[in-house]
């Protein structure tokens, strides 16, 4: 049975000029909203992808690219480096995945999402192209061009538009396959390796760094952060193969990081300090505000800094200054993203297990509040229990949720079993538990619980952060009084939270 979208038949009536931009997009095969992910050359195939951009007048040619991948961090790390690149008077473009409010923000330049009348452009240029691929490829019966490649595209061709300097694309998943390992790159960047979409990338975590590392080009320099020494080697190896030169943390450069302290109380900025060899050139930066959290943005910003150390080396003009001052006002939206205080309010897309345990260790570290609420909401295929069983130690009220957009939610009554169990074989008997199945009326029962001074924190899921961050900003900034939260949580079944062993 073919995969090509029913609007793809032309047998059936087409697409229209009328039709929106996010319209055509989202009328494509969309993996990130399936539930269960394929991973093979049929599906994405990489071929599909350099016959598009081929059609399109190769937009991405003669264009320096770093291309961005790993288990976490790889989109932290990117933006980072793009605000680097901008700080030093580059015209830099970042295309990163998935976005949050909007899809303009996965097309960036000079920090600058893409304007709808722009995008909408874009679309109609692509359409033609795709249209013609979709007839073919209906005639074949095989795979139609999908949502991300087509989203990879575009972003191409805003950059060759917007003309560009350098652009830096984050992979969307693991490396070898992804739509946009067909660029060029000029250095390829490996965050770390850890387990997650391992049915797709494979159960180790050696497995998934021979696909992350799928993005290594010949003779292409690759900068690793702090690898395992399974993945390492793997990395090692297929480097050594490409005659690329192999840059990493904890053997050519290093960092030590100074967490802030008290942020319940007010803002502050942790310090890092960089030191490194890069190519000969002997690096040493003290003091580095970093206004982004955590001792992994820390190790994302120490990556950042060695990728723009090798692209100094490659004859780019980035200043030292450039590169530490880049770090001191930079925000990344759902990344342990503080929005209000009293009680304090954190988002964080974090969605597998290392990354909650960043989430973890950054709170631990920098926030001292008495009790923590803890809104938590997951995505099928992820490891939940092992989710779970780092996150509970750490919050006395639990909420459990599903996201309503996208249909991987884990339900939220199969998530509440997942806590209770979870806290059963911790041992705790003194968590608060509620199941609220809709996200809005969640936030709304983790408002009632939280005192002025405790901790409440949004997080399991890219998508849950998405349906909730603008409801949560909103309502932070007009402060709403306990007593009209109240109110409204008269209607939300299972407000009462039960004491479950």
């Amino acid at each position: 049975m073919s995969l090509v979208p029913s609007a793809d038949d032309p047998t059936k009536p087409g697409l229209n000029s009328r039709q929106s931009a996010r319209d055509f997009l989202l009328g494509r095969i969309n993996y990130e909203r399936m539930v269960s992910v394929p991973y093979t050359k049929r599906h994405m195939k990489l071929d599909r992808m350099r016959e598009l951009l081929t059609r399109l007048g190769n937009p991405d040619a003669g264009l320096p690219i770093v291309h961005v991948a790993g288990t976490k961090g790889k989109g932290s790390t990117a933006a980072m480096i793009a605000r680097i690149l901008h700080a030093a008077g580059y015209n830099t473009g970042l295309f990163a995945s998935p976005h949050l409010e909007d899809i303009s923000e996965r097309f960036v330049v000079n920090g600058i999402p893409c304007p709808v009348a722009e995008l909408e452009v874009l679309v109609e240029q692509l359409r033609p192209v795709v249209e013609e691929m979709d007839r073919e490829v209906h005639t074949k019966r095989t795979v139609g061009l999908t949502y991300f490649e087509l989203t990879t595209a575009i972003a191409l061709m805003f950059f060759a538009k917007r003309k560009v300097d350098i652009a830096v694309l984050e992979v969307g998943l693991g490396g070898r396959l992804d739509s946009t390992n067909v660029c060029q790159s000029t250095l390829s960047v490996i965050t770390n390796i850890s387990l997650d979409h391992t049915k797709q990338l494979g159960d180790t975590v050696e497995a998934i760094a021979a696909e992350k590392a799928g993005i290594i080009k010949p003779g292409v320099p690759v900068l690793c952060g702090d690898l395992e020494p399974g993945p390492r080697r793997v990395i090692a190896e297929i480097a050594r193969q490409h005659g690329s030169r192999l840059f990493e943390e904890g053997q050519d450069f290093f960092h030590t990081y100074q967490p802030p302290r008290n942020l319940e109380r007010e803002d502050s900025r942790g310090l890092l300090r960089f030191t490194g060899v890069l190519g000969g050139e002997s690096i040493e930066l003290s003091d580095i505000s970093l206004n982004l959290f955590g001792a992994h943005q820390a190790a994302n910003a120490a990556l950042a800094i060695a990728v723009c150390a090798r692209l100094r080396r490659q004859g780019w003009s980035i200043s030292w200054e450039s590169i530490c001052g880049a770090f001191a006002g930079m925000k990344l939206p759902g990344r342990i993203e503080v929005v209000r205080r009293s009680p304090v309010v954190i988002l964080d897309v974090a969605h597998n297990v290392a990354s909650v345990e960043a989430l973890v260790e950054a709170v631990n570290a920098s926030f001292d509040c008495p009790t923590r609420v803890l809104v938590l909401a997951g995505t099928r295929e992820k490891d939940i229990h092992g989710m779970a069983r780092v996150l509970l130690p750490h919050f006395q009220r639990v909420i459990v949720t599903q996201y309503q957009e996208n249909p991987r939610a884990v339900p939220s009554a199969e998530l509440l079993q997942v806590v209770r169990s979870e806290l059963a074989r911790l041992g705790r008997t003194e968590n608060a538990i509620a199941e609220c199945a809709l996200p809005r009326d969640a936030w709304e029962l983790a408002q009632l619980w939280a005192e002025p001074d405790d901790l409440i924190c949004v997080t399991g899921s890219f998508f849950i952060i998405a349906e909730l961050r603008s409801v949560i900003r909103t309502e932070c900034e007009l402060s709403r009084p306990r007593e009209a939260v109240s109110a409204v949580l008269q209607r939300v079944p299972g407000s009462n939270p039960d004491k479950q062993a």
